[in-house]
């Protein structure tokens, strides 16, 4: 049985340059990068390889990069370090109703810290209201998080028009964005989007796990929450995970190709899937906006089914989507993205995530429509029961 993996928006099959490149450095840069030795100056040569790698994709300096153990770090690095280095400046923060619990459970340990936060609704597309945002600024505002692109649905933000609203209203105002879905499918430019800080993660490129990253722009102060020797700038103690960090580098390498040589390969598995299933599955519910979408998430909601019983239905015949966001899906009720944008609990609770990656083939596309078409009749005539 062929696999079929269609789950990249959880994490993405690691290349094999990455895993040489990893091994590689377990091997031969064994080196403290702090030490003043040749072995120590070779291993912190390799940190900053890869910094420039990363930054190349971002278009940023490479010293405004801060390598971290993941996104969820990077996002509370970004949230609570903005929160506790400007509290004196104000306690209000704003975020949206759709963000990834790394980011949502960090509000709410600084609401019950005494911060007040504002959670922006959205629209069924899932797309925030720039009139609303603006509208919600105040004076005491310190920092604004919202994701660029969103895990379950694949809802792009206007992070540019966002940028310009939320300084035009108060140039102190921190400006964070979670874009750990976006990096690598689309074009990131942190500086011209007037973005303060930027959490990434390594294993949605193709990367290791345990390693991510957090572009801090110049002149940012931020708060660390970890404490020790002093690395990375005072940033982020601890000796770094320079393993992760050389793969991490050679996955941005990659996917700046991909960016730069495929840029609609992402669109064009999309569209093929979504013309398949209007003609197999036309009793199939796209949650979110079509034209607003992420190239690689697509959302699809079966009334009246179960999710959880098309995933393992599918995952019997060698096919391996989600139900939501990978955080969460052990959590038995309704995705609160999919409550947000007001998606009906009949179609919510029997939705799945499909999720697609540049290793992705049209000949998968195509097979698991196929499959998918078979399974849910299975899976409704058991219902009928």
């Amino acid at each position: 049985m062929k696999l079929i993996y269609l789950d990249n928006a959880a994490t993405t099959p690691v290349l094999n340059e990455v895993v040489e490149a990893v091994a590689d450095c377990l091997r031969n840069y064994f080196g403290n990068p702090s030490s003043l030795h040749r072995l120590g100056i070779k291993s912190e040569k390799l940190i900053k390889e890869a910094a420039e790698s990363l930054a190349a994709v971002l278009h940023v300096a490479a010293d405004e990069l801060i390598f971290t153990s993941g996104g969820t770090e990077a996002n509370n690095m970004a949230i609570l370090g903005t929160a506790l280095a400007r509290q004196r400046a104000g306690r209000h923060l704003i975020t949206t109703a759709i963000e990834h619990p790394s980011v949502l459970r960090v509000f709410e340990h600084l609401e019950a810290q005494s911060f007040e936060v504002t959670y922006l609704p959205v629209d069924k597309s899932g797309l925030v209201s720039s009139d609303r945002l603006e509208k919600e600024i105040r004076p005491d505002t310190i920092l604004v998080s919202i994701m660029h692109v969103n895990n379950e649905i694949g809802s792009i933000q206007p992070i540019e028009e966002l940028g310009r609203i939320i300084k035009g209203a108060n140039p102190n105002t921190v400006f964070h964005v979670d874009a750990i879905q976006s990096f690598g499918k689309l074009e990131l430019y942190p500086r011209k989007w007037s973005v303060d800080l930027m959490s990434l993660s390594g294993h949605k490129i193709h990367g290791p796990k345990g390693i991510g990253a957090l572009y801090i722009r110049k002149g940012v102060r931020l708060q660390p929450i970890l404490f020790g020797g002093g690395q990375q700038r005072g940033y982020r103690s601890g000796t770094e995970n320079l393993a992760g960090i050389a793969g991490l580098g050679v996955a941005a390498k990659f996917i700046r190709h991909e960016l730069e040589n495929r840029p609609v390969y992402l669109y064009e598995l999309k569209n093929r899937l979504l013309s398949g299933l209007k003609d197999a599955l036309p009793q199939a519910v796209i949650n979110g906006s079509l034209e607003s979408g992420a190239p690689h998430i697509v959302n699809i909601g079966f009334p009246g089914l179960k999710g959880e019983v098309v995933l393992h239905a599918l995952e019997d015949e060698g096919v391996f989507v989600s139900t939501g966001s990978a955080c969460s899906s052990r959590d038995r009720t309704v995705s609160h993205v999919l409550k947000a944008i007001g998606v009906d609990d009949r179609v919510a609770g029997g939705s799945i995530r499909v999720s697609t990656s540049y290793l992705t083939t049209m000949d998968e596309i195509d097979a698991f429509i196929r499959i998918l078409a078979s399974v849910v009749s299975r899976v409704e005539k058991y219902s009928r029961r």
